[in-house]
């Protein structure tokens, strides 16, 4: 039995063109399809240590503290600034304004607060951001730009029940 082309062999060639277009077509696809996200927000917020410490307080104001209170469900069921209640997170803005300075932010550079957020363990994160939300600042509805009211944010550590 005879066996034709022993020593023949079919190389297979790539085309290596249409690979490089699809390359630059993908590419070019995800340059124009990509979305800048927008600043979030920039917090100095200091975590807690093994232990709180006591820090040096600001000069300009007293040291704050927010006290939320988680109901069963993790819920919100109270907020406090010191000793005084908070219905809602626009309160809590607005009266952060009245302390530091007005709308368009602390009143002078050398104007500084401090504020530390005492949460329960059990409470939903959400609630904990909206509040950090509502203390560091908001946007100038009139110029867009971000308007910063507390930068220094500290939490103490979660209470648990």
């Amino acid at each position: 039995m005879k066996i034709r082309n022993v020593g023949r062999e079919d190389k297979i060639q790539l085309q290596m063109t249409p690979m490089i277009d699809i390359v630059f077509q993908l590419l070019v696809f995800f340059v124009m399809t990509f979305k800048i996200a927008q600043p979030e927000g920039d917090f100095n917020i200091k975590m807690p240590l093994a232990a709180p410490k006591a820090g040096a307080p600001s000069d300009d104001l007293p040291p704050m503290t927010i006290r939320l209170r988680a109901a069963d469900d993790g819920s919100l069921a109270s907020m406090r600034l010191n000793e005084r209640n908070i219905e809602s997170f626009d309160q809590l803005r607005s009266l952060i304004i009245s302390l530091v300075g007005n709308e368009q932010g602390p009143m002078g550079d050398s104007v500084s607060a401090e504020i530390e957020i005492d949460s329960d363990y059990h409470l939903k994160y959400e609630h904990t951001m909206a509040a950090v939300t509502a203390i560091s600042g908001h946007t100038d509805p009139t110029t867009g730009s971000v308007v910063k009211l507390i930068d220094k944010i500290r939490f103490a550590p979660p209470r648990r029940r």
